[in-house]
């Protein structure tokens, strides 16, 4: 997926697909997880739609739920939702930092080399 450290640094263009690439890999999975919450908040809290997604959104982008919930079953799929969307939010910043933080060491790495072969040849 990434380029070994023995190639070149990837080029402009096809490191912003690249980082394309993953923008969408992590809108798809913020989607899903949206979706996933929202039918959550519909099904065991009988929310409508709005206040459902409204509630997913807020949960999802660490901020909390918004309003009380009104039986033991909607609390548990809050409590759960909430675990999950601690993990998804760390899996979505590392989805999209992955491709920036590797191009950076990648690029050092090849600074070192080069300074490294500049010696030898002292």
């Amino acid at each position: 997926m990434f380029e070994h450290r023995e190639q070149p640094v990837l080029s402009r263009s096809a490191f912003l697909l690249r980082q394309l690439k993953f923008i969408l890999y992590a809108a798809l999975f913020v989607g899903v997880s949206l979706a996933m919450g929202t039918w959550g908040y519909v099904h065991f809290a009988g929310q409508g739609a709005v206040d459902a997604f409204l509630n997913a959104s807020m949960i999802l982008s660490g901020m909390g739920p918004i309003g009380d919930l009104p039986n033991d079953g909607a609390k548990l799929f809050a409590s759960f939702y909430a675990l999950y969307s601690g993990v998804a939010l760390l899996t979505v910043v590392a989805t999209l930092l992955a491709p920036i933080v590797h191009r950076f060491l990648h690029t050092l790495h090849i600074a070192a080399e080069d300074d490294d072969d500049r010696r030898r040849r002292k």
